[in-house]
């Protein structure tokens, strides 16, 4: 590790004030004595604020916070947003060569005779000024068109859903990198020193889910301080483990409790130095007074009516996906950086109509009515919504095709996804693909660059966020990724 940054993550507040004590006392007695010595270039807004290590934003941000609505398992493009009108003269027909030209495909159909053409069953409809083409599957978002960029090109490098799910939270296939939200813990903090920079919100399974695993490498800090993994919240208990005292133990006897623990981290910490054990006391110090902040976040009940009829009946049981998507809305209030909220069951090797209606329905009402609130708030211009998963389906067929009933295996040539908000034009559909869904033809947009255009909404320039580790500086986007120009505003 770097000296410098060692010494950087090693000073402690109480070192800090103990060692500048007499610089802060004539800072202080200068502002008393003239204000205008202090004054005016925050207000101004000359130079953007970060919380984490960096000094300063890059440039002047557009997005203040992101909720990324992450649709894990891989949802049908062809079912829910690429509308391909002339695939029902394909029906059961073999998918042509000079289309798949020996791509890859996985071992789930890898060892089918034939590849025949599913066409979906579902109707679309034109929908907002531009004339979006949605899925009948997805009624309230349709409402909606006119606010959302529909992204038709996004393409991923893996094709199994760990890998692919771990390369576009973290940048990279192998697992042990930091996620996106730890890098922006690490980077530009969090205005909330009461709640966590990161937080993730894993949805409860919905009736007709077919769901992969989700491990917490997935939002973990990788080789940054675990101070910036993402805190993950439950939906049964307490909301975070642990977060309760428990009997016997008052509020006044856990502070006296952490306070001797801290000197005694403080004296372990001055004999090693080991950054780790700075980021174990600062982790103490958020749980104790996340104690106070994670019950008022959590309390709904001084929530409108209205406000919770927009998201759908489901909103008042914790842990659905409409109660999260309230959640992440009340975390983005409060000042939370970035909130993912997971929605697994999107893998449909099998029976997809069947499978992806309740899906769908799960997901369309709480998608929409966070926009919606977002906007009515005053708070949709400097939020970025991502809603995505990912990779795509496949046109074909995988096992037996029928006219009411088929599935489709991984596609990690395209896929669709949707942002929101801050800095992104509403509206518009960004990228083409061909007739089959199958191959981009227009306006490729890869993982790298999705994040670093997310990246750059915040204020970051994504090959200068970096971490020196292993004897080389790392970042999000390795050494690839382009800002999404078309996308801005």
């Amino acid at each position: 590790m770097d000296p410098r940054l060692e010494y950087k993550l090693a000073m402690t507040r109480r070192h800090f004030f103990s060692r500048t004590a007499t610089g802060l006392g004539a800072a202080a007695l200068g502002a008393c004595m003239n204000p205008s010595i202090f004054a005016g270039d925050l207000a101004a807004g000359s130079e953007p604020q970060s919380f984490g290590v960096m000094p300063a934003l890059h440039h002047a941000p557009k997005a203040k916070r992101v909720i990324w609505m992450f649709m894990a398992d891989g949802p049908s493009q062809l079912d829910l947003w690429d509308y391909k009108p002339n695939l029902a003269e394909y029906y059961d027909k073999d998918l042509p060569e000079s289309i798949r030209n020996g791509q890859r495909i996985t071992t789930m159909t890898s060892g089918q005779a034939r590849f025949p053409v599913a066409p979906s069953m579902f109707k679309f409809a034109q929908h907002g000024q531009h004339g979006a083409w949605i899925s009948e599957l997805l009624p309230e978002m349709a409402g909606v068109a006119d606010d959302i960029c529909i992204i038709k090109s996004m393409n991923t490098d893996a094709i199994n859903h760990d890998p692919a799910i771990t390369f576009i939270t973290t940048g990279s296939e192998i697992p042990g990198r930091p996620s996106l939200g730890a890098w922006l813990s690490y980077g530009i903090g969090s205005p909330n020193q009461d709640l966590p920079s990161f937080v993730v919100l894993i949805s409860r399974l919905t009736a007709g889910g077919a769901n992969q695993a989700l491990f917490s490498r997935m939002w973990a800090s990788g080789f940054l301080p675990t101070k910036h993994a993402g805190v993950s919240m439950r939906s049964s208990g307490d909301p975070v483990l642990y977060l309760s005292n428990p009997p016997g133990v008052s509020g006044n006897v856990r502070r006296q409790m952490l306070d001797d623990l801290g000197e005694l981290n403080q004296e372990r910490l001055a004999d090693l130095g080991d950054p780790e054990i700075a980021a174990r006391i600062s982790q103490y110090e958020m749980a104790f007074r996340m104690q106070t902040s994670v019950p008022e976040l959590t309390d709904i009940s001084q929530e409108p009516k209205h406000v919770l009829d927009m998201y759908g009946p489901e909103v008042s049981q914790p842990g659905s996906f409409a109660y999260n998507c309230l959640m992440a809305r009340r975390l983005a209030e409060r000042g939370v950086r970035f909130t993912q909220v997971f929605l697994r069951g999107w893998d449909h090797h099998g029976n997809l109509p069947g499978s992806i209606r309740p899906m769908a329905k799960a997901c369309d009402q709480p998608c929409a009515a966070l926009i919606k609130d977002l906007k009515q708030r005053g708070m949709l211009e400097d939020t970025l919504l991502v809603w995505g998963g990912e990779f795509g389906r496949t046109v074909y067929s995988q096992g037996t095709l029928a006219k009411d009933n088929y599935g489709r295996d991984h596609h990690p040539r395209n896929f669709t996804m949707w942002m929101a908000g801050a800095g992104v034009k509403p509206g518009m559909v960004h990228g083409q693909t061909d007739d089959f869904s199958y191959n981009i033809t227009e306006n490729p947009v890869h993982v790298h660059d999705l994040n670093a255009t997310i990246l750059h909404l915040l204020g970051i320039n994504h090959e200068k966020l970096t971490y020196r580790a292993q004897g080389r500086d790392f970042r999000l986007t390795d050494i690839h990724g382009k800002i999404v120009k078309d996308i801005l505003v």
